[in-house]
């Protein structure tokens, strides 16, 4: 067990189809203690596929915050460390655009919607990370992981604001990871992540369409969420400890392919 006796935060676990969620059930398979969060409105939903049922499944505590919201940040943190001690990795798994749930055309652009989009998207992840450098409350060689897309380097013209959010969270990553490498020796890296379907990807315009485009240009396929929460197990363990301020694919291939026969 690559994680046994590490203590983690995992922020995004919505439902079952959530990477997060597949990234919580690996890392307590793997040995560690985790945490759970996600906005107050979802632990207001019930079920099978609900947060609460998951923190029930792993036998660990879910606690609401507002990642946009430095008191609810600090209220988390602080009752984590209570519970767990301090920190070794932390997921951030945190997306969405007000303007393309608005079916806002990017040229039409709401821009009240665009900053909120970025408070929540990517602002949030600087938000989580200066709580956890003011509260000294990771340990010395730790991990912070967030979950981003190349969008954020290559247009896909439904992918709106998101392109811009997720640039703003991969430089947020390279620039603090420099901060917390200096002063803590832990690591924060970027995991570009292929297409995977789940509550919020597919809320896209044409997601089917985009899914199926990219897994017929990567020679891999597709990574699935299942073994995009394998690969981040690795990089919550000692096994890459000298690896930071990365942005690295987990994305069967496709991020270095030009052309591909079978997606003419």
């Amino acid at each position: 067990m690559i994680l046994k006796g590490k203590k983690g935060i995992i922020f995004g676990a919505l439902d079952d189809q959530s990477i997060a969620w597949k990234i919580a059930e690996h890392c307590v398979a793997e040995g560690a203690e985790i945490v759970l969060t996600n906005a107050p409105v979802a632990f207001r939903m019930r079920g099978d596929t609900s947060i609460t049922t998951l923190a029930e499944k792993l036998n660990c505590e879910a606690i609401p915050a507002d990642a946009t919201r430095l008191d609810d940040l600090e209220n988390l943190v602080e009752k984590s460390v209570e519970k767990l001690g301090k920190i070794d990795f932390v997921l951030h798994s945190i997306g969405m655009s007000i303007n393309i749930r608005k079916n806002k055309p990017y040229t039409e652009s709401n821009h009240d919607y665009m900053q909120k989009s970025f408070d929540i998207s990517s602002i949030s992840f600087h938000k989580l990370m200066q709580t956890l450098w003011k509260m000294d409350a990771m340990n010395d060689w730790g991990s912070v992981v967030a979950l981003t897309y190349i969008g954020a380097q290559r247009i896909f013209p439904h992918y709106g604001e998101m392109a811009e959010a997720k640039a703003l969270l991969e430089s947020f990553a390279r620039s603090f990871g420099y901060h917390f490498g200096e002063k803590k020796k832990i690591r924060v890296n970027t995991i570009s992540q292929s297409p995977t379907v789940t509550t919020a990807g597919s809320g896209i315009e044409g997601f089917d369409d985009f899914w199926n485009h990219a897994d017929k240009m990567s020679p891999l396929g597709n990574a699935s969420a299942d073994d995009c929460a394998k690969y981040c197990m690795t990089l919550f363990s000692d096994y890459t400890k000298y690896v930071t301020m990365q942005n690295l694919f987990h994305d069967g291939g496709f991020s270095s392919m030009g052309m591909n026969p079978k997606a003419v």
